[in-house]
């Protein structure tokens, strides 16, 4: 009488492994807001810190660039470090996505989330 469903089984282990992933999605999104990472320009004169989301939180700069007539450079070093850092965020990012779709056994280049 029930035989026509059997394939249930396979439908309910899918929507397991898909609460699964949403659940590793979530704690995955709140690790990267732990995670920093720093980019830099000016061979490392100016520093941006920023979370795996690209929150920039820290910005360090050397003093010896502070030269009123350089104010131009200073202001390309700080942009280039701050898009050093956003540009390491989302490689980080993507780098900690791609661990939770290997662990999932995913395609190594399928892009989470979809």
């Amino acid at each position: 009488m029930f035989k026509g469903l059997g394939g249930l089984g396979d439908m309910a282990k899918m929507m397991a492994a898909a609460k699964d992933m949403q659940a590793r999605m979530t704690e995955m999104q709140d690790n990267l807001a732990s995670i920093t990472v720093t980019g830099e320009a000016g061979a490392g004169l100016v520093k941006a810190t920023a979370t795996a989301k690209g929150e920039l939180t820290a910005l360090d700069i050397d003093p010896s660039i502070f030269v009123a007539s350089e104010k131009e450079v200073v202001e390309d070093l700080i942009l280039a470090a701050i898009k050093d850092a956003q540009r390491r965020a989302q490689d980080r990012a993507q780098s900690e996505m791609a661990k939770i779709g290997q662990d999932l056994g995913l395609p190594p280049d399928m892009k989470l989330p979809f």
